[in-house]
């Protein structure tokens, strides 16, 4: 994944979709985490609340599964790479 500057915020919140959706079908992945990856996605696609805030919370999250002794490496990488992704949205926007 290339981070450009200008790309579109919902294109960034979709590709992380995508990579969670991965994690959740993966069997190899601890269900906790699974569970986890589920109700961060559910959260990036609550528009009720700002885009900011909302990827805030995620990166949050991201950091303490990221953070958990029983996540697969592969997994890990995957969790890293969308908190990546998701600090190059905009704050203001």
């Amino acid at each position: 994944m290339v981070i450009t500057v200008s790309e579109n915020p919902s294109e960034v919140i979709k590709q992380c979709v995508d990579v969670l959706d991965r994690i959740i079908k993966d069997d190899s992945v601890p269900r906790n985490i699974r569970r986890s990856a589920d109700n961060i996605k559910s959260t990036l696609l609550k528009e009720k609340e700002s885009l900011s805030r909302r990827t805030a919370m995620v990166i949050s999250t991201l950091d303490e599964i990221g953070n958990d002794p029983n996540v697969p490496i592969h997994t890990r990488t995957l969790i890293w790479g969308l908190s990546s992704r998701l600090e190059s949205i905009p704050v203001d926007k």
